[in-house]
């Protein structure tokens, strides 16, 4: 009688385990978006030139930080569409107790990571309790943030932005720590915490047994508190991630341009989640990855910069963003079904 072989011993290669990863999109199509600019902006030195690398970055970053919750958040199942105008309220609220209450910055600091963290308790607590789709929730915290940033703002200053931050007791050192420049390039140090950032959660969703609730709570949620997994403390502490990171992202905005608009950060929620699902998460919950997430934004940092330095009308942009998000659910949807089929 002829042996059976067993599934689990057969062998996968190399090229099928790579096809099989979240992130292989993204890799790849960061690859491409920056060959494409090395072709097409030729007036700059776009491979060679430390500076170039520099402004893509620093704008990567911007979209990184935040997009690295954002996706944790969207493999838990969940989505917060607040995150966006969070950087402008924090900022706001950074701006005016450091200028208007006369706060030290770091106290001052301290106040607005726990109006992030308030916020994202809020909103989680409330998707949980009344079941409502995390869509409509978080952009009900949208639209009553906005409305805050504007008429609080000059209700209480008597205009729509906060000036002059710089001008608060200890700014220069929490400047030093949150955005100043590492190099005579301007490469800003919100590159590292962006890194760092990426980093953490990574290990956080690869290593820990929270990462596998996260997993666990988007893509089975009721199969998973069956098991012992707390669905709901998992998603209200992923809300509370979310908007406390947005709330960081405030501060090392507000510290960067001395000055915060009560428009700020309006629009941002949905590159974070651009750059997430080109980072191979799926809308649906319980898959994707933190570094596919850091690729994406490192893509549409690129996007951004090398439209103007191939001196493109920059009004393109949207399409480009528009076709990125297209063709990365398309794809993410191959290496999903290729992934599936490997197992």
């Amino acid at each position: 009688m002829a042996a059976t072989s067993d599934e689990r011993l057969v062998h996968v290669g190399l090229l099928t385990r790579l096809l099989g990863r979240p992130d292989i999109g993204a890799l790849l199509g960061a690859i491409a978006v920056f060959l494409a600019f090395a072709y097409f902006a030729r007036a700059v030195n776009w491979i060679g030139d430390p500076a170039i690398a520099a402004g893509w970055t620093d704008q990567a970053a911007q979209y990184g930080i935040v997009a690295v919750p954002v996706a944790l958040l969207m493999i838990g199942g969940e989505f917060d569409l607040s995150a966006g105008v969070m950087i402008g309220s924090s900022g706001l609220l950074l701006g005016y107790l450091a200028t208007h209450a006369h706060m030290n910055i770091w106290p001052a600091m301290a106040l607005v990571l726990l109006f992030g963290v308030a916020v994202g308790l809020v909103n989680g607590i409330t998707v949980v309790r009344t079941r409502l789709p995390s869509f409509i929730v978080t952009l009900a915290t949208f639209f009553i943030l906005q409305g805050v940033n504007a008429a609080g703002t000059l209700k209480l200053t008597g205009t729509t932005s906060i000036e002059n931050i710089d001008s608060a007791h200890g700014f220069a050192s929490a400047r030093h720590v949150f955005a100043t420049d590492l190099t005579q390039w301007a490469f800003k140090v919100k590159v590292l915490w962006w890194i760092g950032l990426t980093i953490v959660g990574a290990w956080l969703l690869a290593k820990t047994r929270f990462g596998n609730w996260i997993y666990s709570a988007g893509g089975e949620p009721n199969a998973a508190r069956n098991v012992g997994v707390p669905v709901a403390r998992t998603k209200v502490l992923l809300f509370v991630m979310t908007s406390g990171t947005a709330a960081l992202m405030g501060i090392i905005e507000a510290l960067e341009l001395r000055s915060m608009q009560s428009k700020e950060g309006i629009g941002l929620e949905f590159i974070f989640i651009i750059c997430a699902v080109v980072g191979g998460c799926l809308l649906t919950g319980g898959y994707g990855s933190v570094i596919g997430t850091a690729l994406g934004a490192a893509m549409l940092g690129m996007v951004q910069l090398g439209i103007i330095d191939a001196q493109w009308d920059s009004n393109w942009t949207y399409t480009f963003q528009g076709a990125i998000l297209f063709l990365a659910v398309i794809l993410n949807m191959l290496v999903r079904n290729r992934a599936q089929s490997v197992r």
